[in-house]
């Protein structure tokens, strides 16, 4: 059984100190009061690893231990192909293709560590791009033909998906890279968000905000959720951070922002998706565990 690094992770940034992490009860209303719909369905999803909507139709899709599952409101979730590996790692990287990495199912016969794979079929089929048996990307992240991975501790960039340039080691848990594609990626660490303007080769000093995970979908837009779930943006490039809201759920396991409004996030008890720049969530799909 794989034990779950990212979930170890996310729980040394909960360790932190409670006075920077001051959180918004969960429950009817978000941090600036808005309200949050729910609604309920079929249980089946756990231990989310990865959002995504696929920008062909549409559809949302979650990364999860067991395989990749398309959500939708009010109906239950369904298994993507026929591959229940462990999915870490998961980005959309265009109409009807994904990226993704992490660990073989048991008696799979696919490697303990899947390297770089990708689909460009929705999910349906994989191949095997690189480094397949030696890396488990934790975090991906493409922006104008670049991926980001964040794999063993270090940051490894790729723009063929084949040959990769190892770059700064740091303990951390997401990134986010700028959509216009010059050089700047943000990564979270249990000190705060931390800023790289050359690629990921060296990284400033913490931010001072504490967040889990990061998406940055438009220049003057990133969008966090700290460990227990309180959702922030910032207009400046991860420097400074205003609260908007708090997702249902508590501790979070994925955050990923399609644009300025449109928001997805998985949480301890669902799937959740905003439209309205976070101000209200309404679950997709609800979380067993």
């Amino acid at each position: 059984m794989n034990v779950r690094p990212r979930m170890q992770t996310l729980l040394a940034f909960i360790a932190v100190p409670l006075s920077a992490l001051a959180l918004t009860a969960c429950g009817g209303q978000g941090a600036d009061g808005g309200t949050v719909e729910e609604t309920s369905g079929a249980a089946k999803l756990a231990h989310i690893h990865g959002l995504g909507v696929d920008p062909a139709d549409g559809r949302v899709y979650v990364a999860t231990h067991d395989g990749v599952y398309t959500v939708a409101q009010g109906a239950e979730p369904q298994l993507v192909g026929d591959r229940k590996d462990d999915f870490m790692g998961f980005t959309v990287t265009g109409k009807g293709t994904f990226i993704a990495s992490g660990h073989g199912a048991p008696g799979s016969g696919r490697p303990g560590n899947l390297g770089l794979i990708q689909s460009k079929d929705a999910g349906h089929t994989w191949t095997t791009e690189s480094l397949s048996g030696d890396a488990d990307f934790h975090s991906l992240e493409t922006v104008k033909g670049t991926v980001y991975g964040y794999e063993g501790g270090r940051i490894r960039v790729s723009t063929d998906l084949k040959t990769w340039d190892d770059r700064a080691t740091l303990k951390a848990l997401d990134l986010a890279a700028a959509p216009a594609g010059d050089n700047r990626l943000l990564a979270t660490t249990k000190e705060g968000v931390v800023a790289s303007t050359d690629g990921g080769r060296t990284f400033a000093s913490p931010s001072g905000a504490i967040q889990a995970y990061v998406s940055w979908p438009e220049q003057g837009s990133v969008f966090g959720i700290d460990p227990a779930g309180k959702l922030s943006r910032s207009t400046d490039g991860g420097k400074t951070w205003s609260a908007v809201s708090t997702v249902p759920g508590g501790s979070p396991q994925a955050l990923t922002a399609v644009d300025a409004q449109h928001l997805l996030a998985a949480t301890e008890t669902g799937v959740y998706e905003s439209r309205d720049g976070g101000k209200t969530f309404t679950q997709l799909a609800p979380i067993t565990s």
